[in-house]
């Protein structure tokens, strides 16, 4: 119980009103979109998002506790992997099929999504691994081919969400891999290397898109069509831009202040399923641009809030997982608002604590616990150092 004077209420307090405001939005959300669509109590969404919540806090409170050393156990990250393997090669052989994509896993009245527990997997590795090999790294003889097998089995976890198809999922596990291997101490040059070539690949993708005309074999594909019609939405608005033209009329609906609760028009039937990744087109309609900015400010406060604590700790380990958690908050916060905004594709990545789904909510929820947990740690060990001083 001693541990509750060390908790930081900077990370807690901004978790529980985004829990709260995100089972509000889910209701307001989903009411009149189950009802039609699969002829269910308006309440069931809502009410397995309190679930998921309240679920996440009994996960919370457990990392809160939980010696965080134990994470690099070699049997604990064998375990991890044996399982995360499994679930990744049964969801390509027997996962649930949506939009093209093999992404969830169907346990009975849930569906797990193995790739939200794939980012949190990698996360913990990399630390884990570069945390290891510290001196190695730090040597001038150093060469990148010396990481050649974490890379490696990091490279297979992340193929194999390729081959879903989840281009969000590879796309968040790959920035997680790039900011936390140039935050392990490795040269610069390898970090600014990794981050041109990943930007030019993108800047010549969306080039091509904008000016070329794609053949018709190629269009077929659901991963291009919204790649397509993030650059061309209302050439695309009766297809793959529906989602994105309707979620941009939500947002010019809702102005400034917002039509108000539960008044929001474009989740009437013409956004599909705006509960998950499109709920703060929802909350732009209702809740206008001050309901956005004081979603997105608490998202990116904690964000902000992880990143300085990674700064501050002089434990490796502990910075590794900090950044990788706040990279992977981020990353998913900025596809979700591009996608959203029609600057970036649809890729189906939610919004951090507030878009409906349990497997996100859950991995969000052991990433707060971890991360209350180093922040506890760290001011029990300024305290200790303070008094013995």
């Amino acid at each position: 119980m001693k541990k509750l004077h060390f908790l930081d209420y900077y990370i807690l307090v901004p978790y529980l009103v985004l829990c709260a405001i995100g089972v509000v939005m889910v209701y307001s959300a989903s009411a009149y979109w189950i009802q039609t669509q699969y002829h269910m109590a308006d309440y069931s969404y809502m009410v397995k998002q309190l679930v998921f919540v309240l679920l996440g806090l009994l996960l919370t409170c457990f990392f809160y506790y939980f010696k965080l050393s134990m994470l690099r156990h070699p049997r604990v990250q064998l375990v991890m992997w044996v399982v995360l393997f499994a679930m990744l090669v049964y969801l390509l052989a027997f996962g649930k099929s949506v939009n093209g994509a093999s992404a969830w896993i169907p346990l009975g009245p849930i569906h797990l999504q193995p790739t939200e527990f794939a980012k949190l997997g990698i996360v913990i590795y990399l630390a884990y691994m570069f945390t290891q090999r510290q001196e190695i790294m730090r040597r001038p003889d150093f060469s990148v081919k010396q990481l050649s097998k974490p890379l490696i089995l990091v490279g297979v976890c992340i193929m194999l969400v390729v081959l879903e198809p989840d281009v969000g999922g590879m796309a968040i596990l790959a920035g997680i891999t790039l900011v936390m291997l140039a935050a392990s101490g490795i040269s610069l040059r390898y970090g600014v290397t990794g981050a041109g070539v990943l930007a030019a690949l993108i800047a010549a993708l969306y080039w091509v898109l904008a000016n070329v005309q794609l053949p018709g074999w190629l269009t077929k594909y659901y991963q291009v069509k919204r790649l397509e019609a993030a650059v061309h939405p209302f050439a695309q608005s009766k297809h793959a831009g529906l989602q994105v033209v309707n979620s941009l009329l939500a947002i010019n609906h809702g102005g400034f202040w917002g039509v108000g609760l539960g008044n929001g028009t474009q989740k009437l039937g013409y956004l599909p399923e705006p509960q998950t990744d499109f709920i703060l087109a929802v909350i732009a309609e209702e809740l206008g641009l001050v309901g956005v900015i004081v979603v997105l400010g608490l998202i990116f406060f904690m964000i902000m809030r992880f990143f300085l604590i990674g700064i501050r700790t002089k434990n490796t380990y502990y910075s590794l997982l900090a950044y990788g958690i706040a990279t992977m908050m981020l990353i998913q916060t900025l596809f979700n608002v591009g996608a959203v905004s029609g600057v970036l594709p649809v890729t189906g990545v939610t919004l951090p604590f507030v878009s409906y789904g349990g497997s996100s909510m859950l991995v969000l929820a052991i990433c707060v616990g971890i991360m209350l947990n180093i922040s506890a740690s760290e001011k029990q060990l300024k305290e200790r150092t303070l008094t013995h001083a």
